[in-house]
């Protein structure tokens, strides 16, 4: 067994432990044995503990969405609509694990975790483009990177409190989203424009006490939500 497939394994059995004990060395070592493991499995699949596992979520969920995305019927889109679809397949990819993201947030909003987050949610956007053809190395690389990073942050707060059938609230969300993106692509189409369009980003400090926030704060309930419509 590869040292990948060894963490797999592991990440998926402790994924459902993360509901109960959070991003935990606890949750690590039920999902090692769950997965059939010895404990010293888990040191060798994660020597860097509950950090690595973390990235190695992102890693798997990255690597599953372009799996779902090598179809012949993804090549032949244009580029807007595989960039729509790879979105919508990573939070796809994500569904069964929504409440395993929620901690994930959660544990990468404290401010000795928050460049991690942004390191993984920078990966996750590039591997989008890249499976979109991308092939782009001057600063256009880094504005649509910037701009699709904008996307899948703010959707990402959208999903986890989409109640609607089949998300499709968030789906609507995102292609509004991606439809302000591409808009302000076109206004971007030179170098000196792309302050603009690095504005579109949300302060790196707001967001950080946005994700802190959203984390912990508790989620509504029925009777809430009937008082909310009625104010």
């Amino acid at each position: 067994m590869s040292i990948d497939q060894l963490r797999d394994e592991i990440l998926l059995a402790t994924l459902p432990n993360v509901v109960f004990d959070g991003w935990s060395l606890q949750a690590l070592r039920d999902g090692t044995e769950t997965a059939g493991h010895q404990p010293s499995a888990l040191t060798r699949a994660f020597p860097g503990g509950v950090p690595e596992a973390i990235e190695h979520f992102a890693d798997w969920t990255d690597r599953e969405t372009l799996n779902r995305l090598d179809t012949p019927s993804f090549e032949a889109m244009k580029v807007r609509e595989k960039i729509a679809l790879a979105v919508r397949t990573h939070f796809e990819v994500l569904a069964p694990y929504r409440e395993a993201k929620r901690r994930q947030i959660s544990y990468l909003a404290m401010p000795q975790n928050f460049g991690l987050g942004l390191k993984l949610l920078h990966r996750t956007v590039d591997s989008m483009w890249f499976a979109a053809g991308d092939t782009a190395t001057d600063y256009n690389h880094y504005t649509k990177r910037a701009l699709l990073a904008a996307v899948v942050s703010s959707a990402t707060f959208y999903w986890l409190d989409d109640q609607s059938e089949d998300h499709a609230e968030t789906w609507a969300f995102i292609d509004r989203r991606l439809a302000d993106v591409m808009s302000v692509g076109k206004a971007t189409a030179s170098l000196g424009k792309v302050g603009s369009a690095l504005s579109f980003l949300p302060n790196p400090l707001r967001f950080a006490r946005q994700m802190r926030r959203r984390a912990t704060e508790p989620k509504p309930t029925a009777a809430t939500e009937h008082m909310a419509e009625n104010i």
